[in-house]
């Protein structure tokens, strides 16, 4: 049921507006001046604020500041006298919902409280939906070596500058790229994710940089390419040690001058974007190699993070096969099983070549297979 604040000076308008949305079945608390309705915001949570303008110690515009300032995400609809109107009407410039004239019409007031609990009801999912990405892209565990990863993040991500991930394959560099972008005061825009090494080599330019009609045989419609999209968020791109040597020159200019252009058209678009690279190969090995241009990789590697390998960091093992534990019972709708501490010792003696990602493959695995709580002899016969 949906809590409403009514805060209001007048008792008669506080009585009337809470009958009418009693009866409409909302839950009703009632506040008689600005002071008290902070108080009660602060204590609890309303979906809907019903907030005069005018009130005696803090009027409505200083409670819907004081509000924001403390992250309280209630909507505010300001209810104002005709004098008022245009205070109300600067108050929703300022954050609040809508206003209300007194005296509040029925239908006036009914729809506008369904269409701000319509808001909130958003607002909260899509708080929710963002803290399970958030959870689902965690990086987990207290090793040594995971955390100068995450110190290196933390001084980065509230900068621009553009960050090379290495890594062998399986070790988490999107992880890393992820974290990166919800620290950044990007993070409220796009995060988009090339993998170079998954595009044929005579498409990479189109995925990169976007074509026009008839720029190709099959390009039968405009289209908008992943820098567009990624225009002030974060690109990662994603094996870029594949790239071919034509897209890494586009890249190249890119990044130096801001600017694309559409394959085959003659335009520069302007965009404002933070590119962030990951590669499992030694790029200098690749420039010695003439298969990778020294100049992009200056560009690139402004900071370069290490992401060591789960040999590496074995000591992270138990508090990964955990988190593995939780995720696949929630994918399948059971309860979580266990493992045994030799079970896990199991795990932890044996070598990673294909990192956390085989871990998790495995886990899976083992989970599929075996009892409730696994043990060391199950870790011997399914790992291989």
């Amino acid at each position: 049921m949906a809590k409403i604040l009514i805060i209001d000076d007048e008792q008669s308008i506080r009585s009337t507006l809470r009958e009418i949305l009693e009866y409409e079945r909302y839950e009703v608390e009632e506040a008689k001046d600005g002071k008290e309705g902070l108080d009660k915001l602060i204590a609890n949570h309303f979906d809907i604020a019903l907030c005069d303008v005018k009130m005696p110690q803090m009027d409505g515009i200083e409670l819907l500041e004081r509000c924001q300032m403390a992250g309280i995400e209630t909507e505010f609809i300001m209810i104002s006298a005709h004098g008022t109107i245009e205070t109300a009407v600067d108050a929703t410039k300022m954050g609040a919902f809508d206003f209300i004239p007194k005296p509040p019409d029925l239908n006036r007031l009914l729809l506008t409280t369904k269409n701000a609990l319509e808001k909130s009801t958003l607002k909260t999912e899509t708080k929710s939906l963002k803290t399970k990405l958030s959870k689902k892209h965690e990086m987990v565990g207290k090793s040594k070596a995971l955390q100068l990863v995450k110190n290196m993040m933390d001084k980065v991500s509230a900068t621009d500058a553009r960050v090379m991930i290495m890594g062998p394959n399986g070790s988490g560099k999107e992880l890393v790229a992820r974290g990166i972008h919800e620290r950044s005061n990007r993070n409220k825009k796009a995060f988009i994710e090339v993998n170079c090494a998954a595009i044929p080599s005579e498409l990479i330019e189109s995925e990169l940089f976007g074509h026009e009609k008839g720029s190709f045989t099959s390009a039968h419609k405009q289209r908008i390419g992943k820098f567009e999209q990624a225009h002030e968020g974060t690109l990662f791109l994603d094996e870029i040690g594949d790239m071919s040597l034509s897209a890494q020159a586009k890249v190249l200019r890119a990044l130096q001058e801001h600017k694309i252009a559409r394959v085959g058209g003659d335009k520069d678009i302007s965009v404002n974007v933070r590119v962030l690279a990951a590669t499992n190969k030694d790029l200098r090995e690749e420039i010695a190699k003439k298969k990778f241009r020294e100049d992009l990789y200056h560009r690139l590697s402004v900071i370069i993070i290490k992401v060591p390998s789960l040999n590496e960091r074995k000591e992270d093992i138990p508090a990964l096969v955990e988190k593995f534990l939780i995720d696949i019972a929630q994918e399948y709708g059971n309860k979580p099983k266990s493992f045994s501490k030799a079970a896990l010792k199991s795990l932890e003696d044996y070598d990673w070549t294909g990192n956390i990602r085989e871990l998790r493959n495995v886990t899976e695995r083992l989970v599929i297979m075996c009892d409730q709580e696994i043990e060391a002899e199950d870790v011997k016969k399914y790992l291989n």
